[in-house]
């Protein structure tokens, strides 16, 4: 891919999540093309957990308003927007459910960032996580209860996202990914074995990942010679218009709410 995805053999050369604390560092790392923004979420979803662990144990109520006015519901999505993208930076108080999340996010993250640029590769993330929260929302439509009252939280939607991007990105440029489908096989496997495991952002997450970043490379002939940041214009405007138009059409059968055409 021309403009961005040409650079895929400069990937090795990831930055240490060190340099988020020094100015100086962040501003080399992000003009190389470093995880900036990568690290930067991890950095910032580690704060949000660690204040969840705090207020839970100091603060009970004050824990339950700050998580459950956060997660994500189908029954809410329309009603609070804002639970989308907030609860992408919540987790569990297990430490695993954290810990897994941000070992994945670092594992294909660094390489995404180099490749598609900052911004492109943030909004990609996030469009992702929007994927997600549609995926949930659609299979509320086919499980009424309890779907439309689930909750979930937690950037597993976002990252499943970025390795549908990765997938792309790999097939693309002729690399073997047969161990990027194994991981990918694992992660998918996992709601099988743990139970409380949000599956259906997962498959939002990654069948927004994989559309966005074909588009992106195999889109619109016309579009090719244009930078990654005008393409990501064009066709995350594009995914995430039809990912709301997804959302209204889901909620007309959500009981908290009364729509109709």
């Amino acid at each position: 891919m021309q403009n961005g995805f040409n650079r895929f053999g400069n990937f090795n050369n990831r930055s240490p999540l060190r340099t988020l604390v020094n100015p100086q560092e962040i501003r080399k790392s992000w003009r190389s093309g470093g995880p900036v923004i990568t690290g930067s979420i991890i950095v910032v979803c580690v704060a949000v957990w660690l204040i969840e662990i705090i207020l839970r144990f100091l603060a009970p109520e004050a824990y339950m308003d700050f998580v459950f006015g956060g997660v994500v519901s189908p029954s809410l999505v329309l009603m609070n927007p804002w639970r989308i993208f907030t609860s992408m930076f919540l987790h569990s108080t297990n430490v695993l459910h954290v810990l897994f999340n941000m070992m994945a996010l670092w594992s294909v993250g660094p390489l995404l960032e180099r490749l598609m640029g900052h911004w492109q590769y943030c909004a990609l993330y996030f469009i992702s996580g929007l994927g997600g929260a549609v995926g949930l929302t659609l299979w509320a439509v086919i499980e009424p209860a309890p779907g439309w009252y689930t909750y979930a939280l937690g950037a597993s939607g976002a990252i499943f996202g970025l390795f549908g991007a990765v997938m792309v990105v790999f097939r693309r440029v002729g690399a073997d990914i047969r161990p990027m489908l194994i991981w990918i096989g694992i992660n998918f496997l996992m709601p099988f074995v743990i139970s409380g495991i949000a599956w259906q952002a997962h498959v939002g997450g990654f069948v927004t990942g994989i559309a966005l970043t074909e588009l992106l490379t195999n889109g619109i002939p016309r579009l090719k010679r244009k930078s990654v940041a005008t393409r990501m214009w064009i066709y995350g405007g594009f995914i995430v218009a039809a990912l709301i138009v997804i959302l209204v059409l889901c909620n007309m059968s959500n009981p908290r709410l009364n729509l109709s055409l």
